[in-house]
């Protein structure tokens, strides 16, 4: 049985990182408390977003908060992105998975999620910018993408030592990366 308090941010090369997630059934107890943990860790990281398989629990729900303040704590149940802008921005991000690891990304400036909240109902929101930047790098998560995998080459070289770290289960140092 999944234990949500014992749940901790996982780090590449973790293979649960690049599995995509399963749906989830049904909202009950475990999925709240899981949430739950997940916003805490966030919080602690202290990140913007955190995705379930990036805790080790392979199901489709994230959670975001672009402010940091605990009212903009946002929790999406089986996400389905839709209407990305043709508009496209470039920004550097990060990723609790890869702890010193930062590259410019580029995606869509806005987008619009639906998704379940805690308590089973569906909602859809609209958003530009954080918000929306947020919602499409956890959503790929959910699919097994990484910011590896949309990093131009030379974030990969300018990141190849922190990845050598983490790939050899060290923390990388900082001061390298």
């Amino acid at each position: 049985m999944l234990d949500p308090d014992s749940l901790q941010i996982v780090w590449y090369p973790d293979p649960i990182l690049r599995q995509p997630a399963k749906p989830v059934d049904r909202i009950d107890d475990q999925v709240r408390r899981v949430a739950g943990r997940m916003l805490s860790l966030m919080h602690q990281a202290p990140g913007v977003g955190l995705a379930a398989p990036q805790v080790g629990v392979s199901w489709r729900l994230f959670v975001a908060n672009p402010t940091g303040e605990p009212a903009d704590d946002l929790v999406f149940v089986n996400p389905v992105l839709s209407n990305p802008s043709s508009a496209t921005e470039d920004h550097e991000e990060g990723c609790l998975s890869l702890p010193h690891i930062n590259a410019v990304i580029r995606r869509p400036r806005a987008i619009t999620i639906t998704a379940m909240d805690l308590d089973g109902q569906t909602f859809s929101l609209a958003a530009e910018g954080l918000p929306a930047r947020i919602w499409q790098h956890e959503y790929d998560h959910l699919d097994g993408i990484l910011i590896l995998d949309r990093m131009l080459k030379i974030d990969k070289l300018a990141n190849r030592e922190a990845l050598r770290q983490l790939e050899a289960g060290l923390v990388p140092d900082s001061e390298q990366a």
